[in-house]
């Protein structure tokens, strides 16, 4: 069980790295993906999975910012459980999803899903046409989408496709430049969520 003096850490940094984002999503040089040699530009905005609506209002926040033209970005969010549930639509089996939980169970369902929403058809829902100068990719809904997509595996599919844009995956939990640890917090262990080593820390 998290202290209060680990929740109050928790808020401070998540205070702090939601300055450094700001900053961010104004600088020049991070729009125009300058300064990463020959990496593509996805960094992870990781945050204390406990401070989830705190994160949510402030991506609703930043879009409704990028909008209005207070900032000088364009903000494309692309949240990975409406993705998943937009295929099932789209394959017309979305009214069978409960059904088929309830009769086969819970394993069952996620392995079929694995299958029909798979990464690879996640991230070709992710890409968009024509990328502009100031776009940025802001991935949200990491969490909810759990365990039917890994980060690190959409991260191996979409690193192709926004090679000329930076990416910004809100991210419930640590990552340490080489592997992800999903909602991992204060007073929370979190679960080994794989190795990946072409992502930047925001922070």
């Amino acid at each position: 069980m998290a202290t209060d003096a680990a929740r109050r850490q928790a808020r401070d940094t998540f205070d702090r790295r939601v300055e450094v984002l700001r900053a961010r999503l104004a600088d020049p040089d991070f729009l125009a993906n300058r300064g990463l040699g020959n990496e593509v530009g996805i960094y992870l905005f990781c945050y204390d999975p406990a401070l989830e609506l705190e994160a949510r209002d402030l991506f609703a926040r930043l879009a409704r910012e990028s909008e209005s033209g207070q900032l000088p970005c364009r903000l494309i969010e692309r949240n990975l459980y409406d993705l998943i549930w937009s295929i099932c639509e789209e394959r017309r089996i979305d009214g069978a999803v409960a059904r088929m939980e309830q009769r086969r169970g819970t394993q069952a369902l996620i392995d079929q899903l694995r299958k029909t929403a798979s990464a690879e058809a996640v991230a070709a829902a992710m890409a968009y046409e024509p990328h502009e100068p100031g776009d940025v990719v802001l991935v949200t809904g990491v969490g909810e989408a759990y365990p039917l997509l890994r980060a690190h595996v959409l991260l191996d599919n979409i690193q192709h496709l926004f090679a000329d844009v930076p990416v910004v995956v809100a991210y419930p939990g640590r990552y340490d430049g080489q592997s992800l640890c999903l909602f991992s917090g204060a007073g929370q262990r979190g679960l080994e969520d794989g190795n990946y080593y072409r992502a930047f820390d925001l922070v």
